[in-house]
């Protein structure tokens, strides 16, 4: 007979962790996705509502052609004049942002807890299209701020990395009201290399509970949506809001199943596979209201290495 004294098992002190473990629940993360970006720029950008997804941009025809006179004494009469407009102004549409989301109903029914399926790939779809969104607000054909901006308005580097000498180059072409700078992050990494070799290292400020390098009190926003090719990307120096006549973001407001600006989340069907589809749209654009509100500095290197140490004052 073999007794509980002279089972080998018994000599044991402590369930092991691995068995332990499969009785424990294990704390679950909500799925997380590296491609999110804070996208400040959305959240930096002046949005204006559109009706009927038409945005019109009226503006002056030889706005120097205005007649302005001082008083005379002599009460001589005083100059007429008028203004005149564009016969055929530019007109902006919304552009959409899509795609058809699909969950199977069984996952959707058994495997939502303690995160709900549904929920999840909804959050993370919406994620992605927003990322999509600010692409193309930077790099839409039609669009977007790197090809909106007036020929007059580009300007290149002399080559080399980004120095605070082409930054107030930027600033000499958006003088009225500048509001932030845009590049790729590793500009803003190359400008501040530069800035510290020249022994003036950019001042910071605090935003959206991140610290920005600045420029002549100007933020540095970086988005990775700013193209680098070859080494090389671009800085943009941009005038927001309608009133200021800068650079605006335009949404349709009023969407059924509307989800926040401009975005709408409308359930399609289930097929005859269970297969639930929902529809998730965005719509939006991007409008220059005048050439000054907008410049580029193209052609900056944000690789090379430089052989020089650092110099202070």
């Amino acid at each position: 007979m073999t007794t509980l004294a002279n089972n080998p098992s018994s000599q044991s002190t402590s369930v092991s962790d691995a068995a332990a473990q499969n009785l424990a629940n294990k704390t679950k993360t909500a799925p997380q996705m590296a491609s999110i970006t804070p996208r400040w720029l959305v959240h930096l950008m002046s949005w204006v509502p559109v009706e009927a997804g038409i945005y019109r941009v009226n503006q002056v025809v030889h706005p120097e052609s205005v007649k302005i006179q001082c008083d005379n004494l002599d009460e001589s009469p005083l100059a007429q004049t008028f203004v005149d407009y564009e016969r055929e102004p530019k007109e902006y549409r919304l552009k959409a942002v899509q795609t058809i989301l699909d969950v199977h109903t069984r996952v959707s029914d058994l495997y939502s807890s303690p995160h709900d399926q549904v929920a999840q790939q909804l959050r993370l779809t919406i994620e992605a299209v927003k990322e999509h969104q600010e692409n193309e607000l930077i790099n839409s054909p039609q669009y977007g701020l790197v090809n909106s901006a007036a020929e007059s308005q580009r300007i290149s580097t002399l080559g080399g990395p980004p120095t605070p000498d082409d930054l107030d180059r930027l600033i000499t072409k958006v003088w009225k009201q500048p509001a932030f700078f845009l590049t790729h992050p590793e500009g803003v990494a190359a400008f501040g290399r530069e800035c510290t070799r020249r022994g003036v290292p950019p001042a910071t400020v605090s935003m959206f509970g991140s610290q920005f390098l600045t420029w002549r009190g100007l933020p540095i926003i970086p988005s990775d949506k700013v193209p680098v090719e070859n080494g090389k990307t671009k800085f943009l120096l941009l005038r927001t809001g309608e009133s200021r006549q800068g650079v605006i973001g335009l949404f349709q407001p009023g969407l059924s199943g509307e989800q926040g600006m401009g975005l709408s989340v409308r359930f399609m069907q289930i097929d005859r596979s269970a297969i639930a589809s929902y529809l998730i749209s965005l719509y939006c654009s991007l409008a220059v209201l005048t050439d000054d509100a907008l410049a580029v500095l193209d052609d900056v290197e944000v690789e090379k290495f430089h052989d020089y140490a650092p110099v202070y004052r």
